[in-house]
């Protein structure tokens, strides 16, 4: 009967079942990401088979492009030379679109705020320097407001306890 059993006891039990429920949790979890990941390793298997596929088509279809302007009366140096501007063009532009989105990042400001308060005010300045942002024409955003949601400690806290649960 559980009255007449010790304490000593009963939180050796619970220590026993909190350890294997653990053991059990990260088996699980072990299981769960070997399936995943096979899944993710086919599928950029696939993903990659047909982007070399997919070159491969462009590079046709550039030649094709090319015979297409030398059929029309072109040059075959110029209609190549056509071909490969054009290219130049589409590849500079891809450059400047992802430089304009990589300008965007942020560099973790809500993780450096969030050490800087877990750390004193003084050791914050030493360990972690701010980034000096680039002078720009445009007047500085108004910064956002302090971040005010839970920290890493409370973010199961609003779960029940194991022993309330039962």
């Amino acid at each position: 009967m559980p009255e007449d059993e010790s304490l000593g006891a009963l939180v050796a039990q619970a220590s026993h079942h909190i350890s294997t429920l653990v053991r059990s949790e990260i088996e699980l979890a072990k299981a769960e990401l070997k399936f995943d990941a096979k899944r993710v390793g086919v599928a950029a298997g696939l993903f990659g088979a047909a982007a070399f596929m997919g070159h491969l088509c462009l590079i046709l279809a550039s030649f094709a492009i090319a015979y297409a302007l030398v059929a029309v009366g072109l040059a075959t140096w110029l209609a190549f030379t056509i071909v490969t501007v054009f290219y130049l063009v589409v590849a500079g532009l891809l450059v400047l679109v992802g430089y304009r989105r990589l300008k965007g990042l942020t560099g973790m400001k809500r993780t450096r705020r969030s050490l800087r308060g877990l750390a004193g005010p003084e050791e914050a300045e030493e360990e972690l320097p701010e980034r000096v942002p680039a002078p720009s024409a445009r007047p500085a955003a108004p910064a956002p407001p302090p971040y005010t949601g839970p920290t890493a400690g409370q973010v199961g806290a609003h779960r029940e306890s194991v022993s309330d649960a039962g």
